[in-house]
């Protein structure tokens, strides 16, 4: 079931969900509005050309207010908010209709796991034949949380736990399930 504002104003207030920073106008009637963080990552060119998914994947991180997004460039940036979902909450990200109207296409890969507790890394992408300019604090989406039928009897204790600022990929340690 998708929270309400109600329920989301609810959980907040007796701390079974934790937002910080957050503003009351945040909170949509079954969102939370997400703010661009002032992190950006962008991966760095290979010498070979080629990013394989066996070893780390090298990026140039900035904090700035501000970043300039090329067309046809992906970037990775943060959001501004900490988040901490307890273990019956799961949510996901969605893009503001009115930048994916302007050819910017935000997107995070998947779920939120319940248990998940850090800033979302967002991956940005400009569709776009202009350039983009992107700012710290501006609204770029909204997190949807969905109430699970109980808690999770394994919460996210995962590789990007309490991650703060764009985070890169780091499937290269999912490695050794793979070199059988």
């Amino acid at each position: 079931m998708i929270l309400s504002d109600k329920a989301i104003l609810e959980r907040l207030e007796n701390g079974t969900l934790s937002i910080s920073p957050l503003e009351r106008e945040q909170v949509q009637p079954a969102s939370v509005d997400i703010r661009l963080g002032n992190t950006f990552s962008v991966i760095e060119d290979s010498p070979s050309g080629v990013i394989t998914m066996r070893q780390e994947i090298a990026y140039k991180t900035l904090q700035s207010d501000a970043y300039v997004l090329l067309p046809g460039q992906f970037i990775l940036a943060s959001t501004m908010e900490y988040f901490v979902l307890p273990g019956d909450l799961t949510a996901f990200v969605e893009g503001r209709s009115s930048l994916g109207r302007m050819g910017l296409f935000i997107q995070n890969a998947g779920w939120v796991d319940p248990g998940f507790e850090g800033e979302i890394t967002l991956e940005l992408f400009n569709a776009n034949r202009c350039a983009i300019e992107l700012r710290a604090g501006r609204r770029v989406g909204q997190l949807v949380f969905a109430r699970m039928e109980g808690a999770a009897t394994r919460p996210y204790r995962g590789k990007y736990q309490g991650q703060r600022g764009a985070t890169g990929s780091r499937v290269y340690l999912d490695q050794e399930k793979f070199d059988m």
